[in-house]
């Protein structure tokens, strides 16, 4: 069974679509639950509706990578919200699910990609982290079915 163990939100992109104009400063929140709609993406999220069929309607970051990315860069204090993905898991390999259909909570989702790993993780985390990252970058995935996400606590 798939862990939910943090969810986040941003009403804006601090880093996608701004190479060469630096970061922006819309907040990152962390929800308990937060509504997937099928074929839109997170409501509240700065991807809800981005465009059609997009494949990272919902991202998707594994505790277990964080934790040895943190290790192997020397890193404490960062937060988990620091690689702006939505939902944190423990207990899969989210590489496995790329072209896969999967559940959880009730909710439909097709893996569609690997979040790669782009040069402000080096800004966020610090040096190195893009590099380091390449193949765990997280997990870009479609939402199929309706239904509210929740933390498992």
């Amino acid at each position: 069974m798939i862990q939910i163990e943090h969810l986040y939100i941003s009403p804006g992109h601090n880093f996608y679509g701004r190479y060469g104009k630096g970061a922006d400063d819309y907040p990152i929140v962390a929800v308990d639950e937060v509504e997937c709609v099928a074929g839109s993406g997170l409501r509240g999220d700065r991807f809800f509706d981005y465009k059609p069929d997009y494949p990272g309607q919902i991202t998707f970051f594994s505790m277990e990578i964080f934790a040895a990315l943190c290790e192997a860069l020397d890193v404490t204090g960062v937060p988990h919200s620091a690689v702006r993905r939505n939902a944190f898991t423990r207990g899969v390999d989210l590489n496995s699910l790329i072209g896969q259909e999967f559940e959880i909570q009730g909710i439909r989702f097709g893996g569609a990609a690997e979040c790669s790993p782009c040069f402000w993780m080096n800004e966020a985390i610090g040096p190195g982290a893009e590099e380091w990252l390449k193949g765990n970058g997280g997990l870009r995935a479609r939402i199929l079915t309706d239904g509210l996400l929740t933390r498992n606590r």
